[in-house]
């Protein structure tokens, strides 16, 4: 197993998520990074002696910073400020979510630019080594000056201090420190500051939940393909000359995908054969058409939409790549020339302009499928196939009349559906004056991607009842012509469910597909090697 190596400036996203998502992971700190954060610390030791004021060292914190205070101080004013930030609220963040937090922070302090002990950053990824999770409550951060209540829970847990989760369970954390071997952190100047002044509470959201929507884009397309075929769809609709001459390149992406994956459909078909399926008019001056040439918006201008999350993921993970490889505390420590710096990087502006983004485009999948649901649970629209997708049931058979199928299903969708888009409202334009107006502009990112992600999680949902419609739809339509791919992944879909031959409870089918979206499973039975 590759270890990660923490460096301030190589880490990458998939490294967070490899870390968030396997606990077992190694995670090295640079040598050459040790040695950067320890040259860091010098020149601020060297600072305090001249006696001038260093804000956040030998001032107070923010509209505080008018008031200066003696060297010997400094400890103790870097243990006050955790203590007195400790007033999260809400759910406890993920455990996936915790150990991208820690190695975020590890990583940007490891830049070395901080002023910090470089034990602060060793123990840290102590925490992780040893999958000892501080418990750190989601609420509670406006995004600047930085994540500052949910980053102390951190910063407490380093001192000896608050709550851990250690081998599933609630600990006190001096307790554990002491089982571990390992010494609390001595706190001198700057570095609580530094653990909590920074955007890694905001970024562990975005990154995990950019990396879910990549999977999302993927499975996106396979379900779109899945539905063409189940409602005798066009797949010329994908072909290359149409997007090549609107060359967004998400949108080209999404429609090769959808061309590859319908390729020996019986179901979709090219455009041509659905023209040639329709009788001529013969010296007729009109005439009813057999089948529609044209398919709605939600099958005809499904890489339109969907190529919007691909193009937005691109600028995204570039953005959240040089997130986590910023220094995003304040101030900042310049080894170089000696000198100590003021500013913002604190500020998650990046992290919530790209959250907001990542909403809307994630939501509007949701509303995609969604749509393409109702077509396919709605006899007006469905081509032949039977109201809500019930069994077919001979005239005299007793059981007729009494099913509904998918009825309670698109009825669920709908409602997943709304609050995805309802949750899509951007948090970047609710900036909050705080802290007696010195934090009067501020960024909200940590409520923006902690909303991405839940709007991927919904989304996810939504995706999953499509799948479980469409693979009902197709039953009841014939699979043999189904493509190649689309039938591996509908074999899929039966392994773990089976289809609804009359009206019984599927909550539990739901939670089955999700997970199979979740684990790349869907991607992988398509024929689709990465969702990245």
């Amino acid at each position: 197993m590759t270890p990660v190596v923490v460096d301030g400036n190589s880490l990458s996203l998939a490294d967070v998520v490899s870390v968030a998502r396997d606990s077992a992971k190694e995670v090295l700190f640079s040598e050459t990074a040790q040695k950067a954060v320890d040259e860091s610390r010098e020149l601020k030791l060297r600072l305090i002696a001249t006696g001038q004021p260093i804000y956040g060292v030998t001032t107070g914190f923010g509209d505080s910073v008018t008031t200066q205070i003696a060297p010997a101080k400094a400890a103790q004013l870097q243990r006050n400020m955790i203590r007195y930030h400790l007033n999260g609220t809400g759910p406890l963040a993920p455990d996936e979510v915790v150990r991208a937090t820690l190695l975020i922070r590890a990583n940007c302090l490891a830049r070395g630019n901080s002023g910090i002990q470089p034990a602060v950053v060793e123990r840290l990824l102590d925490l992780l080594r040893h999958d000892v999770l501080p418990q750190i409550p989601e609420r509670g951060s406006v995004g600047a000056s930085g994540d500052l209540v949910p980053l102390c829970y951190v910063a407490s847990a380093l001192i000896g201090e608050g709550q851990l989760t250690f081998r599933g369970r609630t600990h006190e954390a001096g307790e554990v420190l002491a089982q571990l071997g390992l010494q609390p952190v001595a706190l001198e100047a700057k570095d609580g500051l530094g653990l909590i002044n920074g955007t890694s509470f905001s970024a562990a959201f975005a990154v995990l939940a950019a990396h879910d929507a990549h999977q999302l884009a993927v499975t996106a397309d396979i379900c779109t393909a899945l539905a063409s075929e189940a409602l005798l769809g066009n797949r010329g609709h994908y072909a290359a000359f149409i997007h090549e001459q609107r060359p967004h390149r998400g949108q080209r992406d999404s429609a090769a995908l959808l061309t590859e994956l319908l390729d020996g459909s019986g179901l979709s078909l090219p455009h041509n054969q659905v023209v040639d399926l329709n009788d001529p008019l013969e010296g007729r001056g009109h005439g009813k058409l057999r089948r529609s040439i044209q398919d709605r918006y939600s099958l005809r201008c499904a890489p339109h939409v969907n190529g919007v999350l691909r193009d937005t993921l691109e600028w995204v993970d570039r953005w959240l790549e040089t997130e986590i490889n910023a220094s995003t505390d304040n101030p900042l420590f310049d080894a170089g020339t000696d000198d100590v710096h003021s500013g913002g990087n604190f500020y998650a502006g990046h992290v919530v302009q790209a959250m907001d983004s990542l909403k809307v485009a994630v939501a509007n999948i949701a509303d995609l499928l969604d749509r393409q649901l109702e077509l396919l649970v709605d006899e007006k629209f469905n081509n032949g196939l039977t109201p809500n997708l019930i069994p077919r049931f001979e005239d005299d058979n007793w059981e007729g009349g009494l099913h509904h199928g998918f009825k309670g299903m698109q009825l669920a969708c709908s409602a997943i559906t709304a609050e995805a888009l309802k949750t899509s409202n951007p948090a970047s334009v609710f900036s909050r004056s705080t802290e007696a107006h010195n934090q009067d502009k501020v960024s909200m990112a940590p409520i923006a991607a902690r909303d991405a992600r839940n709007i991927v999680g919904l989304t996810r949902e939504v995706t999953a009842i499509h799948l479980l419609a469409a693979c009902q739809a197709l039953d009841l339509r014939g699979t043999d012509e189904m493509s190649p791919r689309t039938r591996a992944v509908h074999e899929l879909v039966r392994s773990a469910v089976p289809f609804v031959d009359s009206d019984r409870r599927m909550d539990q089918d739901i939670a089955a597909v999700v997970e199979l979206i979740r684990t790349g499973a869907v991607a992988e039975a398509a024929g689709v090697t990465s969702a990245n």
